[in-house]
């Protein structure tokens, strides 16, 4: 599902226009990357969490020439689902 197909979806499940589900999703975007981006995590209940982890500098491998690299340390976000979400895909 690409986000056309998801302010599709979100419009027929609330019956908000689809103009108004745009603007519900490009905030939910918008501020849960501002709110990540402070190293703030993000919970929604049933669904899961959204948090910032550090990723630790390592020593990778060109594949084309098998030369050692240096690969920067940086942060990720990382996501744990919640139990019902779990619980709805099995």
């Amino acid at each position: 599902m690409n986000k056309a197909e998801l302010i599709d979806a979100i419009a027929q499940e609330s019956g908000l226009t689809k103009a108004d589900s745009k603007k519900a999703l490009d905030a939910l975007i918008s501020t849960a990357s501002a709110t990540l981006k402070k190293g703030e995590s993000i919970t929604l209940v049933g669904f899961g969490s959204f948090s910032v982890a550090q990723r630790e500098a390592k020593t990778g491998r060109n594949p084309q020439t098998g030369k050692p690299l240096e690969i920067p340390a940086k942060k990720v976000v990382k996501f744990k689902p919640g139990s019902e979400l779990s619980a709805s895909v099995q």
